[in-house]
């Protein structure tokens, strides 16, 4: 029998705890549960990761860094602020679709992680995140792409929030799509729903 080299097993064990995390929580899964459901013993656990924050700390380091580097290469291009931010939402989309598992954890665990030193990158990467997302809002209202009276800071947490929470009902493998997801998401977010608009009564 030809053994599974070190690498690839250290890559289905985080797997397995990044689905166990996702689906009961950080708190809920024990390295028991995790080896279970390796099929080995808890102790030969040990020789891959010494803790599953360890192993989590892992997950998300790597999702995180994926993403990010995508929304470098995303900047670097030039695109324009309307096409710069279809590009990073649909490149969001894809992370849900493509590490839904990691996603799952980084919206449920990481603002507790956060706390802790070992997770410090997390606020990091949310202070990054915000940054791109106003900088290129500003530049499109700056170059009278967005709206004039376009309140960049209210903007950008509804599409940090708007986009982030679709990990909670999109399943990967389903119906629609992620391209179409993220196409209709765009559509509503930048050309809205309305076929003509009209002033917002007030209450």
């Amino acid at each position: 029998m030809t053994a599974i080299p070190a690498t690839d097993r250290r890559a289905e064990l985080l797997a397995i705890a990044a689905r166990l995390f996702a689906e009961r929580g950080l708190r809920a899964t024990t390295v028991r549960d995790i080896a279970d459901a390796a099929g080995i013993l808890s102790g030969s656990l040990y020789h891959h990761f010494d803790s599953k924050e360890s192993m989590v700390d892992e997950i998300l380091t790597e999702f995180l860094d994926a993403l990010f580097g995508r929304y470098q290469e995303i900047v670097a291009q030039g695109l324009g602020p309307r096409d710069t931010l279809e590009a990073v939402v649909i490149a969001s989309f894809e992370a849900i679709d493509q590490r839904h598992d990691a996603v799952a954890i980084y919206q449920s665990e990481a603002r507790r992680l956060a706390q802790h030193a070992r997770f410090a990158y997390i606020t990091e990467r949310w202070t990054e995140f915000r940054e791109l997302l106003q900088t290129i809002l500003r530049e499109g209202v700056a170059d009278a792409t967005f709206r004039a009276d376009l309140d960049v800071s209210l903007a950008y947490r509804f599409l940090r929030d708007t986009v982030w929470v679709g990990v909670g009902w999109y399943r990967p493998g389903g119906t629609m799509g992620v391209d179409v997801v993220a196409q209709q998401y765009l559509s509503i977010v930048l050309d809205g729903i309305s076929t003509r608009r009209r002033p917002v009564k007030r209450t």
